[in-house]
């Protein structure tokens, strides 16, 4: 029985010239042709990709876009050209450079209870924006939640970042990664940094997860991985993902050491090490009553989300803000500010790139 196949047809009033540019100048393989004394269709197919040139079929000119390990060897150097039937055809790199658009810090306090509520994203999880302006395109952060617990319908993916993190906030859920071993339980404090391309699935969560997840850039490509099954029978976990290692951090094994912020202890979630120092991720908790303690930061990032507790956030010139569990705020480089009137114990997620 012969396999199912699809083709995209290609109206080519010139056929010859057509043929001719598609097997020459683009490299495709000539799989069929007839009639055999007038040739009027051929099917050709190359880079994962099947064509039908028809010399009689009607309709608008088509749009081809061709990824290529070796753009500059296509069509002398050219980028984008016409083909002789009207083809628009396009080259780009298969493995373009990770695009970081320019940096556009500003202050945002994103509160729980604030306007734009959750979205539907990938794999029907709900997503909140604790960044909305996206500090220029850099950096991304999601609330994300899961209400109805249960096997989750994800796939085997990866992801084309800089950094990428997963904070879980509520819940559990049960994940497998890229040779790190037996598919895994995180929990409440728990935390993972996803490496560049490590190949990942959700498997399960709890009634209720929420994460808190940050990533960079904000406009990053998921890419599912059809072929690696997981688990893949192997822990490695010195293994190198562009430049970085992967981590999963429990919070029940952690150690609370003296906080750089007065008043506060904390627990570091290890990522500054398995990033090479491009990212620090901490948990800072109340140790002090009457916290009131002011600081600015020179680097490219700096996120805190209120874990539990209350706050008062000042900034200078702005008016200050009370913030609950569920309350967010970015600071740009150089901006005071000043966090006082910390109770519940109050306990902060903090994420900062030096």
């Amino acid at each position: 029985m012969t396999a199912s196949t699809a083709e995209v047809v290609l109206p080519s009033p010139d056929f010859d010239a057509a043929l001719a540019f598609f097997r020459e100048t683009l490299g495709f393989r000539l799989d069929a042709i007839h009639p055999a004394d007038d040739p009027a269709v051929a099917s050709l197919s190359g880079y994962g990709l099947r064509l039908r040139l028809d010399r009689d079929a009607e309709g608008p000119p088509p749009q081809l876009r061709i990824a290529s390990s070796e753009p500059s060897t296509l069509l002398n150097g050219a980028r984008e050209v016409t083909a002789p039937n009207g083809a628009t055809v396009t080259v780009v790199d298969a493995e373009p450079p990770l695009d970081l658009p320019p940096l556009d810090q500003a202050l945002t306090i994103v509160k729980a209870d604030s306007d734009g509520g959750w979205g539907v994203g990938r794999a029907g999880m709900l997503y909140r924006d604790l960044i909305p302006q996206r500090e220029g395109g850099r950096f991304i952060a999601s609330h994300i939640r899961i209400p109805d617990g249960g096997p989750v319908p994800d796939n085997v993916h990866f992801h084309k970042i800089r950094f990428q993190m997963i904070y879980n906030y509520k819940g559990w859920v049960r994940l497998v990664y890229e040779d790190q071993g037996e598919p895994f339980v995180m929990g409440p404090g728990d935390c993972v940094l996803q490496p560049p391309e490590i190949r990942h699935r959700v498997l399960e969560c709890s009634d209720g997860l929420e994460v808190v997840e940050i990533g960079c850039p904000a406009n990053h490509m998921t890419l599912l991985d059809h072929d690696l099954p997981l688990p893949t029978g192997r822990h490695l976990p010195a293994r190198d993902f562009g430049g970085q290692r992967f981590v999963l951090h429990r919070a029940e094994e952690a150690d609370w050491t003296a906080s750089d912020m007065a008043g506060f202890e904390a627990r570091d979630l290890g990522i500054a090490d398995a990033t090479a120092g491009l990212a620090e991720v901490s948990v800072l908790r109340q140790s002090l009553e009457g916290i009131d303690v002011a600081a600015r930061h020179a680097g490219e990032f700096l996120f805190h989300f209120v874990l539990e507790g209350r706050m008062t956030l000042a900034v200078d010139g702005g008016e200050a803000q009370d913030l609950a569990a569920g309350d967010c705020f970015t600071l740009p480089k150089d901006l005071p500010f000043r966090i006082s009137a910390a109770s519940g114990p109050l306990e902060l997620l903090r994420v900062r790139l030096p």
